[in-house]
């Protein structure tokens, strides 16, 4: 019998990761690909399987403690045959978080871009000379939500480290005494109510994909200055050319659905119009353009919105796209997407035609500067000059950061988007 070590596996560019569920103890028997345990990230929840089969010696690891890459989780008892240690199995995701739309839906839910590892800030010392001991991951947590850390004079950890859920507390605090976390103004909080005064009540604990995709889109409604431009398009043609594109392919094919069109159309408009496939830097002071066109895509999911990008939109057909598209919202759907799935999108498609609604107001999934919303098409008659013709509309929403785009050039761009659309050969071009 030989001891080998099971780790954290890479998972993509994430610094910390909780432990939300450990399924195993000393003396269990357990075999390859089994599940140890139960991971999440701000956007995905992933399990962690063995790369060996054996019997568990020991456990390093317990609900609530985080982990990175590396981070021993167990040691595993196993045969001659097995003696030399297996590369960490990727994980695999069982249940999501995105982006944009997502993720998002929408409006979804993305996170600005962060380096992978974080070094270590300096010890931050107040005026009174305190010192404010806290990881790199609680400080950039602190600057996110403009905290001083050392303002919070007790952290909750262990030989008094500050803690995420000092730094929520703290804000929590000055924002019931009006105050402010940076010294500007405080937003008012909501106050408190005792709802059981009024009949049987029943708590559930919101998903840490939802939870987290709050933060960010309020964060983002706080900062940018959004607008949204409500439109619509006659779909006619682009519906009869799809019939008669899916109705030439094999019963076992992956059909071509509307939203490919409108990926590609969406494209085309930001080559048009590259402010649209930019993102502001964090100073506000220079616009980064992206020579790449990868479109996000918000997909409904048991834990909430998720957003996998589909990467290179510019360069694929509409074929491979639907089989792409298709295979990644199943991702979404079981929770098996990756980390790195829901990175780098340039713009976020936000549909609700699978449900319905006639305009909705999407919230740009940052760092991107604008997203599209898509509600459910409908047959309406359109005044062609001289008499009523029945057209099948699609309303479209455009939201974008008013600091990066103005309005007339949010109208030309949706008036690019809806040339596409109307007329699909356009695209050819």
């Amino acid at each position: 019998m030989s001891v080998i070590e099971i780790k954290v596996p890479d998972v993509g560019n994430v610094p910390e990761i909780d432990i939300v569920e450990v399924l195993i103890q000393p003396g269990d028997v357990v075999a390859v690909e089994q599940t140890l345990a139960v991971m999440e990230t701000d956007k995905a929840t992933m399990d962690l399987p063995s790369s060996a089969a054996g019997t568990i010696k020991t456990v390093h690891i317990k609900p609530g403690d985080k982990v990175s890459e590396g981070t021993l989780i167990a040691t595993l008892e196993v045969g001659e045959a097995s003696a030399a240690p297996a590369e960490p199995a990727p994980a695999a995701v069982t249940a999501p978080v995105e982006p944009a739309p997502a993720q998002v839906a929408e409006a979804p839910k993305v996170e600005p871009a962060k380096p992978a590892v974080i070094p270590a800030a300096p010890v931050a010392v107040s005026s009174e000379g305190f010192k404010a001991h806290a990881t790199p991951s609680v400080r950039l947590f602190a600057r996110e939500l403009g905290v001083d850390l050392s303002k919070i004079q007790t952290g909750s950890g262990r030989k008094g480290r500050i803690l995420q859920d000092d730094v929520k507390n703290f804000v929590k605090q000055v924002m019931a005494s009006g105050g402010s976390t940076s010294g500007g103004a405080g937003i008012p909080s909501i106050p408190a109510v005792d709802f059981t005064q009024f009949g049987e009540i029943e708590e559930k604990p919101l998903s840490k994909i939802k939870r987290l995709t709050g933060q960010n889109l309020t964060r983002v409604w706080l900062n940018l200055p959004l607008v949204t431009y409500h439109d619509e398009v006659a779909i006619d043609a682009m519906e009869d050319f799809r019939k008669s594109v899916n109705a030439g392919l094999a019963k076992d094919a992956v059909k071509v659905t509307g939203l490919i069109f409108i990926m590609k159309a969406l494209v085309a408009a930001m080559q048009k119009y590259p402010s649209f496939n930019s993102s502001l830097s964090p100073d506000g002071e220079k616009l980064i353009f992206k020579r790449y066109y990868h479109i996000g895509i918000a997909v409904d999911t048991p834990n909430g919105l998720v957003v996998p990008v589909i990467r290179d939109v510019d360069k694929k057909g509409i074929f491979q796209l639907s089989n792409e598209l298709a295979e990644k919202s199943e991702l979404a759907r079981t929770g098996k997407l990756k980390p790195a799935d829901m990175q780098g999108g340039c713009m976020t498609i936000s549909s609700l035609g699978g449900i319905g609604g006639t305009a909705f107001t999407p919230i740009v999934n940052a760092p991107e500067v604008a997203i599209l919303g898509v509600t459910r098409s409908k047959v309406q008659p359109v005044w062609n000059g001289s008499t009523f013709e029945p057209k099948l509309m699609l309303p479209l929403d455009i939201t974008y950061d008013h600091r990066v785009i103005d309005g007339a050039e949010g109208a030309r761009f949706m008036e690019a988007l809806k040339s596409y659309l109307g007329d699909i050969r356009r695209l050819l071009l």
